[in-house]
């Protein structure tokens, strides 16, 4: 198939390109900083430097190209009050979804989030209702309604990505605030999925059938509950064990259905992954666009990475 992967030099794009090739795949990868197109090159996407927010510009990148499918993995994280990530999810994929039917494309895999369900006790299925009253809901239902109007739309919420690259790195913005010592174990749940992972969901999707999928590995868990393994991971000080016993927040997540479609995560736990996977010492990576500055809330729940999924500016 020819694919375009819009988004491709991001924590998940850069992990995708590898496996779409290694399927067979021809890959057009999409970024907006021509300073990247090499790095494309190297991982074997054709490179094509497009702004998604242009939507003419989208439009004759999609009708030159005319993929069998595009793979939208694009964020933007670097407005703490979520309107930048917000607005590319609202307008690119917009001009992504209307590019994409003008050229005849009937695919269309995104990227949305798994921590924004209503809050509860049992752990969430796709058929949950989404919490209205949290900031990122505006963009997260935009886009999956867009993408809801392709003739095969397949949504993919992942749950906080770690690994290299992403805010639970040893470089990070969660490691720093974590040896700072202004994390603390909360009460409440996280659903964590390693990037390589999210990677393997997104090559599986080009065969599922429409529909929202949650993309997380086998074991949710309370800050309380992965803050002490993380820390040991990156060899920061004990946090203690304030809020372990109290009511968790938020809500767990469900990958039932991902499982059923066939795709198994490599990383089943974080409790392996955070030593073995890029957690720990050594797991430090090139940064995606804007990884750099780009950082999570620092309060409540977005400070603990249970609401963010651990990327940056990937445009």
């Amino acid at each position: 198939m020819k694919i375009l992967l819009a988004g491709a030099t991001g924590v998940v794009g850069r992990r995708l390109i590898p496996l779409l090739v290694q399927a067979g795949h021809e890959v057009t990868g999409t970024t907006r900083r021509p300073e990247r197109a090499d790095m494309l090159r190297d991982l074997g996407a054709k490179p094509v430097v497009v702004d998604v927010l242009d939507a003419a510009a989208v439009h004759e990148v999609v009708a030159a190209e005319r993929p069998d499918a595009v793979i939208h993995q694009l964020t933007d994280l670097s407005d703490e009050d979520f309107a930048a990530n917000s607005h590319l999810r609202i307008e690119g994929t917009r001009n992504l979804v209307d590019a994409a039917k003008a050229a005849g494309v009937e695919t269309m895999i995104a990227q949305s989030i798994a921590w924004l369900y209503v809050p509860g006790s049992a752990p969430a299925v796709e058929t949950d209702p989404l919490d209205a009253s949290l900031p990122p809901y505006e963009g997260v239902a935009a886009l999956e309604a867009a993408v809801a109007e392709m003739p095969r739309g397949v949504v993919l919420r992942y749950g906080a990505l770690y690994g290299p690259g992403t805010w639970y790195a040893p470089d990070g913005a969660i490691a720093e605030r974590v040896r700072a010592g202004t994390m603390r174990p909360a009460p409440s749940w996280t659903s964590f999925v390693h990037a390589d992972d999210a990677a393997s969901a997104a090559l599986a999707a080009l065969d599922w059938p429409a529909g929202a999928v949650n993309v997380v590995d086998d074991e949710p868990a309370t800050t309380a509950d992965w803050l002490p393994v993380y820390s040991a991971a990156i060899g920061a000080p004990d946090p203690g064990n304030a809020g372990k016993h109290a009511a968790p927040m938020g809500r767990p997540v469900s990958n039932a259905k991902a499982l059923d479609l066939g795709w198994k995560p490599q990383v089943a736990s974080w409790r392996t992954g955070f030593s073995q996977k890029g957690a720990g010492p050594n797991g430090s990576a090139p940064k995606p666009e804007g990884q750099g500055s780009d950082g999570p809330r620092s309060d409540g729940a977005e400070a603990d990475g249970s609401r963010m999924n651990g990327t940056a500016r990937t445009r």
